[in-house]
């Protein structure tokens, strides 16, 4: 268990709302539509969108810039500014404790054939609103039913 997943743990059983960052993978359609990418959870094989810890020494976008290659395969240009904001009640070993999340856009530039956990979970494009209707979370699938083609400043990506 990574050191910041044992400090949220932590700050968890104190009764501390604690934090996740989260990346959107979208890419734009031949007909110049928005579509995001979700994956399937390891454990429930619900859909959703790839999240995790924060990590030391690197920023929230950084963080979920990691997270959506380890788990979905995906490489590409990060937003500066969060895209929004969701929480969820995540079930821990012996109790659900509420997790706030900070999600930010990854504009997808390459998809990877192997990554960390392809063996471990599927993933699918998908229109925002069918993605919004897979998703269980209601603040974050109305953030996926809102989703508007980000329109980047120059110093906007990493």
């Amino acid at each position: 268990m990574a050191a910041t997943k044992k400090k949220a743990v932590r700050k968890a059983k104190k009764g501390e709302r604690i934090r996740q960052v989260a990346a959107i993978p979208f890419r734009l359609s031949e007909h110049g539509d928005i579509e995001v990418m979700l994956v399937t959870s390891r454990t429930t094989r619900r859909f959703i969108v790839p999240k995790g810890w924060p990590m030391k020494g690197k920023s929230g976008r950084k963080a979920a810039m990691i997270e959506a290659q380890e788990e979905a395969g995906v490489l590409g240009k990060i937003m500066k500014e969060p895209a929004g904001t969701y929480s969820y009640w995540k079930r821990l070993e012996n109790r659900f404790v509420r997790v706030d999340v900070i999600v930010f856009l990854l504009e997808v530039t390459e998809e990877l054939a192997n990554w960390p956990e392809a063996k471990k979970r599927e993933r699918a494009w998908l229109t925002p609103i069918d993605a919004a209707l897979l998703i269980d979370e209601p603040d974050l699938s109305t953030l996926l039913k809102t989703l508007k083609r980000p329109q980047p400043a120059p110093d906007d990506l990493i």
